[in-house]
């Protein structure tokens, strides 16, 4: 693999969607499953996080666990971790709307809505992240791409049926859940387009997120003391192995390949592992609760896998 230096001076100096030929696809099916494997497992674990401590707390502890993997595999394998004064309010800014305001209404839209709903609507990440990387980095939205996204999301919605119908089973506000959602999603999206600029390619990918994850910890930590005072915490070994998973695998780790494809592939089609979230989230769940498949749901299995390979071939047109 590449050093983050090299990756940055890799980066076209004005950021566009490119072909991509059959070895670059092969290379990027690591990352790509990668990603999907470890965040389809995480609404699961996130549902046993929402207990009895509040939900920014665990997000305050996810992330210190984050950041300390992140600083620890930085020193270990000696990769940068400085950033220029100037990167540090940018990376604070992006740290805000990524791991704060995102996973805080992600947390919070599970106490109204089952996580498969929440699931779906992230699913449609990709189309935000088009239309602002259309519109902030210049990057066109192909017919071919747009076909593609169509065709996987309309796979991730005959997926969820059932999900869709148990809207509000939870006990809670299922319209409040669903505004919670779509702000989550608005958040990531705005924080994908960031990490795509050329503003973010001028710093080493992991200096930004040794410090995004430290800071994403800080936030955290202020936004719950002055919700509900002194740290909770719950001494359950279930809940002390999720905060690890979450933190270690779902965030320090995952979160290095995702951001990865979105400096090479552009936000949109990077995006596009929160359409196969789902499905493999289902998988998980046939082999873990039992979940039983249906015609929709393997007809949209087969759509959202189709859309993929649909919107990962899209060429660009001449600027």
């Amino acid at each position: 693999m590449s050093t983050d230096r090299q990756a940055v001076s890799n980066q076209p100096a004005e950021p566009t969607a490119r072909p991509l030929r059959t070895r670059a696809q092969l290379r990027l099916v690591f990352p790509f499953a990668l990603v999907t494997l470890l965040w389809s497992t995480t609404w699961i674990v996130i549902r046993d996080q929402i207990t009895l401590v509040p939900a920014t707390w665990s997000l305050c502890y996810r992330f210190i666990a984050a950041a300390g993997a992140m600083w620890l595999w930085v020193l270990v394998t000696r990769q940068p971790w400085r950033l220029a004064p100037r990167g540090h309010p940018f990376v604070m800014v992006f740290s805000v709307i990524m791991f704060v305001m995102n996973f805080n209404f992600v947390y919070r839209a599970e106490a109204h809505v089952t996580s498969g709903v929440v699931a779906v609507a992230f699913a449609l990440l990709v189309v935000p992240n088009a239309v602002l990387g259309r519109i902030f980095l210049g990057q066109h939205v192909t017919p071919r791409f747009a076909l593609g996204a169509t065709i996987g999301v309309a796979g991730v919605a005959l997926l969820f049926v059932h999900e869709i119908a148990t809207i509000g089973e939870t006990g809670g506000n299922p319209l409040l859940g669903i505004a919670m959602t779509m702000i989550a999603v608005s958040s990531a999206s705005i924080a994908n387009v960031m990490q795509g600029s050329a503003a973010a390619t001028r710093h080493p990918l992991s200096a930004m997120l040794v410090w995004g994850m430290t800071y994403g910890a800080i936030a955290n930590g202020i936004v719950a003391f002055a919700l509900y005072g002194p740290p909770v915490v719950d001494p359950r070994p279930g809940y002390l192995f999720g905060l690890l998973y979450l933190g270690i695998a779902a965030s320090m780790l995952a979160f290095q390949f995702y951001f990865r494809l979105i400096r090479e592939l552009g936000p949109a089609r990077a995006g596009y592992v929160n359409v196969l979230v789902p499905v493999f989230a289902m998988i998980i769940s046939s082999l873990v609760e039992g979940y039983r498949w249906t015609t929709y749901s393997v007809a949209g299995a087969v759509l959202a896998i189709l859309g993929l390979v649909v919107a990962l071939r899209a060429r660009s047109p001449a600027r």
